[in-house]
C-alpha cells in the first residue's frame, strides 16, 4: 500500500499573493520536476503556472494559456519548461503523442488537468490543488506529495 501523501495548505487573498507563492516555488524547481495543477475552471491554475514560468525565464515574454495549443515550451535557464493544459485530451493514450512522458526527467513540467494522465503521473510529482475561497480573489492552495524532497524545498521557498 502506498504511503499517504504529505499535505500543506495555504490561503491566498489575491492574485498577486498567489503569484508571489508561485515565484517562490519557481526558485526551487529543477529539471525533472513535475507540478500537477488541479482545480475548477477559473481557480487559478494558468495564473499560477504563468507566474512560475515568468519567474524562470531569463528574459520576459508573453506566456499564453496552452488551452488550445495543449503545450507551450520555454527555454529556461537550466532546462526546458513545459506548460500543458490537458483539458481537451481524452486520456493517457493521447499523452504519449505529445512526448510528455519523455521529458518528465529532463524538463520542468507544469501540467493543468493532470487527471488526464491517469497512471502516467510520475510518483515524485508535486500536486497543487487550487480552490476558490469565498471572496472573488481568495484561493486555498493545497500542496501534496508522496516522495522527493518537496518538504525541504517548500520550506526553503517559505511555502
Amino acid at each position: 500500500m502506498p504511503d499517504s501523501p504529505t499535505i500543506r495548505t495555504l490561503s491566498s487573498s489575491s492574485p498577486d499573493e498567489t503569484c508571489a507563492l508561485a515565484r517562490r516555488l519557481a526558485a526551487h524547481l529543477r529539471a525533472g520536476d513535475v507540478v500537477l495543477l488541479s482545480g475548477d475552471i477559473g481557480a487559478g491554475k494558468t495564473h499560477f503556472a504563468r507566474c512560475v514560468i515568468q519567474a524562470l525565464l531569463p528574459m520576459p515574454e508573453d506566456v499564453p494559456s496552452p488551452t488550445y495549443t495543449i503545450v507551450q515550451t520555454y527555454p529556461g535557464p537550466e532546462c526546458e519548461i513545459w506548460h500543458l493544459d490537458l483539458y481537451r485530451l481524452l486520456g493517457p493514450n493521447e499523452v504519449f503523442e505529445l512526448g510528455l512522458v519523455d521529458v518528465f526527467e529532463t524538463a520542468i513540467c507544469l501540467i493543468e488537468w493532470p487527471d488526464r494522465l491517469g497512471d502516467l503521473a510520475p510518483p515524485p510529482a508535486l500536486r497543487l490543488d487550487l480552490a476558490l475561497d469565498g471572496a472573488a480573489d481568495a484561493r486555498i492552495l493545497t500542496f501534496a506529495w508522496q516522495s522527493g524532497d518537496w518538504s525541504d524545498r517548500l520550506n526553503k521557498a517559505e511555502i
